[in-house]
């Protein structure tokens, strides 16, 4: 986590977005937190701070514009913002089916861009979004009972992408969802 990321956490307002278990800022640093609880590598766990910055397909509030990118890689390093970028990206609803599938298609929703990740790319992508989705479902009982069996589902599809570690956070958090 370094103090530039928070700076412009702290000046774009995330402290005073709400968002499930408070605001997005808390959100935000319990999803950094959790990645590094797993093992990730610093630009993984900076990504997971930061992941809300452009907006994302489930969350439409950008912290800041794309214009702005610059000022990220400064902040958390190229690799990290390329990953905050290719979360903030994703089309959910073209790209989620196929993210196992060495041939399927991610698309980026601000170009249209159908593209081709590595596989690499495709298990930061997973975590980065199981991290976020288990933090929200482990704070809320209601997402956990609304959205638990669905976020099985999905991870349980993603599981040759996820580190063991996620996969037994998962599995911790979403069976609560089955009782």
């Amino acid at each position: 986590m370094t103090a530039e990321a928070m700076a412009i956490l702290q000046a774009a307002g995330a402290e005073r977005i709400e968002h499930p278990g408070g605001t997005l800022l808390a959100h935000l640093g319990r999803v950094s937190a959790l990645l590094a609880s797993w093992g990730a590598r610093p630009a993984l766990v900076s990504a997971g701070l930061c992941h809300a910055f452009y907006g994302t397909d489930g969350f439409p509030v950008a912290l800041l514009d794309l214009g702005r990118r610059g000022e990220v890689v400064k902040a958390i390093g190229a690799e990290a913002e390329a990953l905050v970028y290719f979360y903030a990206s994703c089309d959910r609803k073209s790209s989620y089916q196929g993210l196992t599938d060495e041939q399927g298609a991610f698309v980026d929703r601000f170009t249209g861009t159908r593209m081709l990740p590595s596989i690499e790319a495709r298990g930061d992508f997973a975590e980065i979004t199981a991290a976020n989705e288990l933090d929200i479902a482990a704070i809320s009982p209601e997402v956990r009972a609304r959205c638990g069996a669905d976020l099985s589902d999905l991870f349980a599809r993603w599981r040759p992408l996820l580190s063991e570690s996620a996969w037994a956070h998962c599995r911790s958090v979403l069976d609560q969802a089955d009782h």
